[in-house]
């Protein structure tokens, strides 16, 4: 299964987190080998390897070799890092039943919610694609958990929406949505209502029901080279 991660890219020095930027590709947060980021590579298994690694990264890609990492505490390419520093996985946090959206945050209401789940039921009907929506403040996250509750596939989306690192909106875009959706619409969806500014003045549920609503519009767009050049 192909899967790609697009994220905020985090500011210089690599974990602090002022503001919000252009999302960037990294791989899967079930699968990270496809796109790592440019001239790096983790060939051992050992964790002090990966240290090394790690201490020679320019910052930039050292903060985005860690950001999601830390947002759902995944562990790198069969490295052991997430397991030794921020390992998450915590099936005991999903619900007991089937639902598209997950919030251990407490950020949006019942109606909120609600009206979530109709649109993303009403998206998958019309247009085949899978959204999913976990809402978490990191550490508290079901983590890997989602992957099998979710049955996450070529044609999911998964969007994360944690304030931790200061942009809110985070995405993983199956090799499907990949093919029909321009990367550049993640990050304009991510810089105009993922921004601190925007969820810190209008709470973070505006900024997921917003890019809910953003999302819907664009997977309603004819395939075509124009198409999700607006954020609806």
């Amino acid at each position: 299964m192909a899967f790609m991660h697009l994220h905020h890219r985090l500011p210089s020095p690599s974990l602090s987190f002022p503001g919000a930027s252009p999302p960037v590709y990294r791989s899967s947060i079930f699968a990270l080998s496809r796109f790592s980021p440019p001239s790096v590579s983790f060939p051992s298994h050992k964790f002090t390897d990966f240290t090394n690694c790690l201490l020679h990264l320019p910052p930039k890609s050292l903060s985005f070799a860690l950001s999601w990492t830390l947002a759902l505490g995944v562990a790198l390419s069969g490295v052991g890092f997430a397991d030794a520093k921020v390992g998450v996985n915590k099936p005991e946090l999903l619900p007991k039943e089937f639902t598209s959206v997950i919030d251990v945050a407490g950020f949006l209401s019942d109606g909120q919610e609600f009206r979530l789940k109709q649109e993303i039921a009403d998206i998958e009907k019309e247009t085949g694609y899978k959204l999913r929506v976990l809402a978490q403040n990191y550490p508290v996250t079901p983590g890997l958990a989602i992957k099998d509750f979710w049955q996450v596939d070529d044609k999911t989306i998964v969007f994360v929406a944690d304030p931790t690192f200061g942009n809110i909106l985070n995405f993983n875009v199956g090799a499907s949505v990949d093919l029909d959706i321009p990367r550049s619409f993640w990050s304009r969806l991510a810089g105009k209502y993922g921004n601190i500014f925007y969820w810190k003045e209008k709470g973070e549920e505006a900024s997921i029901e917003a890019a809910v609503m953003a999302i819907s519009n664009c997977l309603r767009e004819p395939v075509g080279p124009n198409n999700c050049s607006e954020i609806k």
